[in-house]
């Protein structure tokens, strides 16, 4: 969906924050939807952290963001053939849960094992995550159940001041200002809208 040009500033950003992300940090950053909160999310303390910080139970299961569809399989038992085709031809940003998540911190997996993967379209995040190797959490930069802010300047001094880096808003692009569509997909190809 996004915008901006990979070029030496944009790098060097995205290299200022996989270091924290090595170091089990979070990240205050850019999308392609609105502000999230970010972590390695194969690093399960990390993944803690940001529980803790938006005040959220872990019983609601936070979503992963991929520089593209390959990664996928890493983390699925198996991936519906059907997922290629609603990705590929996704006009906005999609997120679709998956069943049988694997090779993930329990923390991150919702009970029946299932877990929102998208795609993200944004020059930023791609580089992030390509960069890093590995998916990053992707959840609104917020407390839970307080509203989710569109922009940097709506982010509370509360989570702003607690995250261990906070990407520049010149590497913002140009988001949706809104959360993703948000499908679920069976292992027998059964889809259901969650969110439209």
């Amino acid at each position: 969906m996004t915008q901006i040009q990979p070029n030496n500033a944009l790098l060097q950003e995205v290299q200022n924050a996989v270091t924290i992300l090595k170091k089990g940090g979070i990240i205050l950053y850019p999308t392609d939807t609105i502000w999230g909160l970010g972590c390695d999310a194969t690093n399960a303390k990390a993944v803690d952290k940001i529980y803790k910080l938006k005040q959220r139970a872990e019983s609601k299961s936070m979503l992963l963001l991929v520089d593209s569809l390959n990664r996928i399989g890493k983390y699925m038992r198996e991936v519906p053939m059907l997922a290629n085709d609603l990705v590929e031809l996704a006009e906005s940003p999609l997120t679709i849960i998956y069943s049988e998540a694997i090779n993930l911190p329990d923390n991150l997996i919702a009970k029946d094992r299932s877990i929102g993967i998208r795609v993200c379209r944004h020059a930023f995040c791609q580089q992030l995550i390509y960069r890093l190797g590995c998916p990053i959490v992707s959840t609104s930069a917020n407390i839970s159940g307080m509203n989710h802010p569109k922009r940097l300047s709506e982010v509370s001094n509360e989570i702003a001041e607690q995250v261990d880096f906070t990407v520049n808003i010149k590497f913002e692009g140009h988001p949706t200002f809104r959360p993703s569509s948000v499908i679920k997909l069976g292992v027998k190809g059964e889809v259901e809208v969650i969110r439209d």
